[in-house]
């Protein structure tokens, strides 16, 4: 079995602060953190797709993960995004932030290329061979065009103990009962869409990769909590609320969106890094009408 307690709850994909000149706003990186920490989350995974992982420099990836190593401390663990276009360069990346002090790894398929196991597999396979941190893998079909199916994550999961959870975020939440199926509790199952956290919570989920949380730290967290221990009814009134926020992480320009729910909230900029760009006319007003109903409604927790 999984070392569970490490993988279980809310653990936000931190964006990634930005100064106006484009350069890592360390400061509020390290302040911001703290807050997720305060607020109940469970750890932080820095480099994901949210966290502009992609647009990042290796130096400044490091620098990120030192930050945040430095920020909490023992008070949750860095679980560092490993992507990069070349095996080498994650091996590379593994290894560094190994010895940062990040506590745990999210194993990216590589940025740009994608093709079939033998090559997706071999990847992933030099990543957690690289280090002997746990190992959470990422399988976000839709983003990187690499999906590996409940046989092939059984078969990392058997081959290496260090694989101990998977960020499931196909879409597909059919797929956690045929993972559990394959290889029982050996898994930790965690959400990777904002969107399907109560019904993934239903079909055996433990942990929630959440995006929102970054906005609404106390409200996701309660959520998680509503509806792991009561279900669809308890949290219902909570998800009700929260849904159309909640369904800006799973559209393309989720980084935007989400960096704009985080602005209006004083929670952050909404600077993100080309070529990425902020949202501009209809598209900003249809967001910011969805983020002002919210916050006009927004509920005691």
């Amino acid at each position: 079995m999984a070392n569970s307690a490490f993988w279980r709850g809310v653990i936000p994909a931190i964006t990634t602060p930005l100064k106006a000149d484009g350069s890592i706003d360390h400061e509020f990186l390290a302040r911001h953190a703290n807050l997720l920490i305060d607020a109940g989350c469970t750890g932080i995974v820095p480099l994901g797709s949210l966290g502009e992982g992609g647009s990042m420099s290796f130096e400044e990836k490091l620098a990120i993960v030192e930050t945040l190593v430095k920020a909490i401390g023992d008070r949750a663990p860095v679980i560092p995004g490993i992507g990069a276009a070349t095996t080498a360069e994650a091996v590379k990346l593994t290894r560094a932030v190994a010895a940062l002090g990040a506590r745990g790894l999210m194993v990216l398929p590589p940025y740009v290329y994608s093709s079939d196991w033998h090559e997706m597999g071999a990847h992933v396979r030099a990543i957690v061979e690289a280090s002997e941190l746990p190992c959470m893998l990422y399988n976000n079909p839709g983003a990187y065009k690499t999906d590996f199916s409940p046989a092939q994550i059984a078969w990392l999961a058997r081959t290496y103990p260090n694989v101990e959870a998977v960020k499931e975020t196909s879409g597909d939440i059919r797929r956690f009962s045929e993972i559990r199926e394959l290889v029982g509790d050996r898994l930790e199952l965690l959400v990777g869409m904002d969107n399907a956290i109560v019904e993934g919570l239903g079909a055996g989920a433990t942990g929630w990769i959440a995006g929102q949380v970054n906005a609404y730290p106390k409200e996701s967290v309660r959520l998680f909590e509503l509806a792991r221990d009561g279900g669809w009814k308890a949290a219902a009134d909570l998800y009700r609320w929260f849904l159309p926020l909640l369904r800006l992480d799973v559209v393309p320009k989720f980084v935007q969106l989400i960096k704009l729910t985080q602005a209006s909230v004083g929670m952050g900029s909404e600077t993100v890094r080309a070529p990425r760009l902020r949202l501009e006319g209809a598209e900003r007003e249809a967001a910011l009408a969805i983020i002002d109903q919210a916050r006009a409604n927004r509920l005691e927790v």
